[in-house]
């Protein structure tokens, strides 16, 4: 069974963010917050393991030398590479939580990526320095429930011409931007192939290409913001015969990209 994984600050502990500076044997204190969560929550004690990770692809094997105070040393480092073909999903803000549901099971699928999306048909609101900080925590949980080394990133929370934007620059690098929407032609087929030849030109030429999934809210996307987003460049497809929740969608795309990635 694979420990369970905490993710903590270096800088703010003092410890090496390079992983050749860490060695087996170093020891540290845990965070209060870490402290909390894996020795008084999980009941982690003397002797057990646990995992660290700063969400930038370093993982830390440690031991509970004191539970009391919180002390543990390092057993293993190791530093894992980010992706080359990364994932992105561009959830649209919905009602119920359903939004957030969405970030939970696609971080814990391995999405790379999070961009909030106040699309025409959103009810909620985005509340800056709340609703980051809420779908924040809500990555750094499933972060740690799924024992990943890599967080995803939160982007800036954007309107439907900012996905235009995304959708535009995906063009010039060579992105590929897939929209869900129920009354689309394209089959998810062609998605899957394309998004494989993109694999292929990162694995040849080593640059970092990024796959974005964008789903709308409860109401779906408008007609404008389709025609929009299409010619921007976007491939517009349906996901299948069945229409999904706001946050079952996303989801489910990312699943069937980490498979046809080799991810899963």
């Amino acid at each position: 069974m694979t420990n369970a994984l905490f993710l903590f600050d270096p800088a703010a502990e003092g410890v090496p963010v390079n992983a050749d500076e860490l060695h087996t044997g170093w020891t540290l204190t845990l965070p209060a917050d870490v402290r909390r969560h894996a020795l008084k929550s999980m009941r982690i004690g003397v002797g057990e393991e646990l995992q660290l990770s700063d969400g930038r692809g370093l993982r830390l094997g440690a031991v509970v030398d004191d539970a009391e105070a919180g002390v543990v040393h390092v057993t293993s480092v190791g530093r894992e590479p980010e992706p080359v073909t990364r994932l992105a999903l561009v959830q649209a803000l919905a009602k119920q939580g359903r939004d957030e549901e969405a970030v939970d099971a696609s971080t814990q699928i391995g999405v790379d990526e999070v961009v909030p999306w106040q699309a025409d048909r959103s009810i909620v609101k985005w509340k800056d320095g709340k609703a980051d900080r809420k779908w924040a925590a809500v990555i750094d949980a499933a972060t740690e429930q799924s024992r990943r080394a890599w967080r995803p990133v939160l982007a800036e929370r954007v309107n439907s011409k900012g996905v235009v934007a995304i959708c535009r620059r995906a063009c010039v690098h060579g992105d590929v931007v897939v929209v869900l929407h129920q009354d689309a032609n394209e089959t998810w087929d062609g998605v899957e192939e394309a998004v494989r030849a993109l694999s292929d030109r990162c694995l040849e030429d080593g640059r970092p290409r990024t796959v974005y999934v964008v789903v709308g809210p409860e109401g779906g996307i408008s007609e404008d913001e389709v025609a929009a987003f299409k010619a921007a460049g976007a491939l517009v497809c349906v996901l299948g015969r069945n229409i999904l929740r706001a946050a079952t969608a996303g989801p489910v795309a990312l699943s069937l990209l980490s498979r046809a990635l080799g991810r899963f």
